[in-house]
């Protein structure tokens, strides 16, 4: 087994290696001048059961591409297997047809990854499930919702919680969470007229003087989950926190957070965190380098994944 770092994320590799005791594999993935990508696999690999650690999170375009010529590199190096270890999956949103002549661009990503030489995908919590259908590999998509779950109930034991889904199209994952929780779901009617910017017109459930907990898959401008606690404290919430897997954050979205109402959003490092996100008093961050560890382990010992979150 062997675990190649691409440039994107190099301190949850680092982790992911030494939760497994092993060393990451000697390799240079660097730019020419014109900024081409340029990868050397500097140990052998032939035979072996290689993953490739890599985030296509921003720049997505420069570290889509990293991944792609990385996987090019160790098919050609013979590696037996080579996994492509995506904790945060970029494109994602573009899972569908959203306007006429508008791209499917996850599909054309997924088709990427494969042709690069992947034999199989693990990623975390893909903001559309059927991205899964979009490969013709294996897919692995694990979820956060136990290390959320765990972290909720040893941070909030004895309050009441209300766990918040903030749009309808997340209630599926807000609901695993309010089940392993036992406790109740709330779910925000949003409405989003144009990329980025979305209006909460209703929510559904009963609010008042609960701890309201907003679960998603992913926060980017951050709009979204400030509009939804200022709802929820507007309409009689005690407290309005979030657990978000991946924490995108672009533009001045730490700021909108930091002068939010939020009282806490819990993300986690499957993007490096920026030095305005690390200095943010009320985003704080786990680390899912336990998990992916352990899942990489069972893909190399030909046991179960899916077991890990029973």
């Amino acid at each position: 087994m062997k675990i190649v770092a691409c440039n994107s994320n190099r301190p949850l590799a680092e982790a992911v290696a030494d939760i497994l005791a092993l060393p990451l594999t000697k390799a240079s993935i660097r730019r020419f001048a014109d900024m081409e990508v340029f990868v050397e696999i500097q140990e052998n690999v032939r035979g072996e059961d290689v993953f490739v650690i890599q985030s296509t999170s921003f720049p997505a375009n420069d570290n889509l591409m990293e991944l792609l010529v990385t996987l090019d590199a160790l098919r050609r190096s013979s590696a037996r297997r080579i996994t492509a270890v995506i904790p945060y999956f970029g494109y994602a949103r573009q899972d569908r047809k959203s306007a006429p002549r508008t791209p499917i661009s996850a599909k054309l990503v997924a088709n990427l990854i494969t042709e690069a030489g992947a034999n199989r995908v693990l990623t975390m919590d893909l903001h559309a499930g059927q991205i899964q259908g979009f490969f013709d590999i294996p897919v692995d998509n694990m979820i956060a919702a136990p290390l959320f779950s765990r972290d909720i109930e040893e941070r909030y034991q004895g309050r009441d919680l209300m766990i918040v889904s903030p749009d309808v199209g997340g209630v599926v994952r807000a609901r695993a969470i309010a089940t392993r929780l036992n406790c109740d779901l709330a779910i925000i009617d949003k409405r989003r007229e144009r990329a980025g910017h979305s209006e909460v017109m209703n929510i559904i459930g009963d609010v008042v003087g609960r701890d309201c907990i907003l679960v998603d898959d992913l926060v980017d401008s951050g709009g979204t989950h400030c509009n939804a606690a200022d709802a929820l404290m507007k309409r009689g919430a005690r407290s309005a926190s979030a657990y978000v897997t991946h924490g995108v954050l672009s533009g001045a979205a730490v700021a909108r957070i930091s002068s939010s109402p939020i009282e806490m959003m819990t993300i986690t490092d499957s993007i490096l965190a920026t030095d305005d996100v690390k200095r943010c008093g009320n985003i704080r961050e786990l680390t899912i380098a336990p998990l992916l560890a352990e899942a990489m382990r069972r893909i190399s010992d030909e046991s179960s994944v899916s077991s890990l979150f029973d």
